[in-house]
């Protein structure tokens, strides 16, 4: 994994927070928090009278926030359908909206294997990615330390040759198994298939279109799933399993020696990854928007089931502050356990020790929040120690 060197002459040396609702992963209090040289040295309840302390004004100041999966990258590689973006253009946009959403760690999350029978995949994403995000990390340019979560679809028959062009790339931090076949997993709904799909095919090629995508799940999925977890456990890379629907796929992921069930679309399998002992991760729009767009659980639901574990991005990167505060606010979990499922718990299905914690020895990732009309509003962001947004 590639270390990220944070350029010396743009950090602060010493920066003290005080007046500030301080979320630790145990409790919030009125306090004070004491950085120098990009970590976390002090942090004591009460005020400081030192002149040069940033007054809080009693917001919040959390961790930074953990993004394990977003696909907002995509979004501004191809604004329009067909539209090709300049690739270190689309990739500062994408890092900044980032920053300026609390978010200091993310894994851009890119799909290897074509699933659309006839249409252009998403190879043109990877090549950007190797290429532009690694000279911009070694020119600094970029707010966010960014990784790259690599996003197997198993039933494709390009799937492996595709991840062996990335895979061993140092910023590939994650990998998830996948299968996005209609008729299973996310899409068991066939009609919530077609409205969503129905934008990209005619009425006419959308049954042809089934009929091919089951043919080639047949012929790929099992053996591609066992040989990209078997390229990602060669490496040390962590491993999620998407879309789990039954207890079945949730047992066959244990066995395989996954550890997180990202996006679980039902109650049954969430409740079969804790029993094994696995991470559940939700993406946060569903929270906000009160449900899923594909029709499967909501992540409100697990959270008052004590199912969810985390939360990420997925395509909206200001959802998650939104999130941890609307499951304060309308679902009775504690602040400190909504903010570790944006912070803490993502950093540790990731592996990542050094962040997502105000204690002291932790990376100054912090991120002031102020409520505004029942909103939470972000004041500013820090990335170890330097402002960033």
């Amino acid at each position: 994994m590639m270390n990220i060197v944070v350029n010396s002459r743009s950090m602060v040396s010493e920066l003290i927070f005080t007046n500030a609702t301080v979320v630790t992963r145990e409790r919030a209090f009125t306090g004070t928090l004491r950085v120098a040289d990009g970590m976390i040295r002090d942090v004591d309840d009460g005020r400081s009278g030192l002149p040069h302390a940033i007054d809080c004004e009693g917001d919040f100041l959390i961790p930074g926030l953990v993004d394990i999966h977003t696909d907002n990258l995509e979004k501004h590689l191809e604004p329009r359908p067909g539209v090709k973006w300049p690739g270190l253009a689309a990739f500062q946009v994408h890092d900044r909206m980032l920053a300026t959403a609390g978010v200091t760690t993310v894994f851009d999350s890119l799909v290897v294997g074509d699933m659309h029978l006839g249409k252009p995949g998403r190879q043109g994403a990877l090549d950007l990615a190797k290429d532009v995000l690694t000279a911009s990390i070694d020119d600094d340019l970029m707010k966010a330390d960014h990784r790259l979560h690599i996003r197997a679809e198993v039933a494709s028959d390009t799937v492996m040759n595709e991840l062996a062009n990335i895979i061993d790339h140092p910023l590939v931090a994650l990998v998830s198994v996948m299968d996005h076949t209609p008729g299973q997993r996310q899409w068991r709904d066939l009609d919530k298939w077609k409205k969503v799909y129905s934008r990209v095919y005619t009425a006419a090629e959308l049954d042809a279109q089934i009929d091919g995508l089951i043919e080639r799940q047949k012929n790929y999925s099992a053996q591609n799933r066992q040989a990209v977890i078997g390229e990602a456990r060669k490496r040390g890379i962590p491993l999620a399993s998407h879309d789990d629907t039954t207890a079945e796929h949730v047992a066959q992921g244990h066995q395989e020696g996954i550890l997180i069930s990202e996006f679980p679309t039902t109650l049954d399998a969430a409740r079969a990854a804790h029993a094994h002992g696995m991470k559940t991760i939700m993406g946060s729009p569903n929270i906000v928007k009160g449900g899923s767009h594909s029709g499967n659980v909501a992540a409100a639901d697990l959270a008052e089931a004590g199912l969810l574990d985390g939360l990420a991005s997925d395509y909206v990167p200001i959802s998650m502050i939104h999130s941890a505060f609307i499951l304060v606010d309308n679902h009775g979990i504690a602040l400190p356990d909504a903010v570790a499922m944006v912070t803490a718990e993502p950093a540790a299905m990731a592996g990542l020790t050094d962040r997502g914690e105000i204690t002291p020895g932790k990376s100054a990732d912090l991120v002031r929040v102020k409520s505004y009309q029942d909103l939470p509003t972000i004041m500013g962001v820090w990335r170890r120690g330097r402002q960033v947004a």
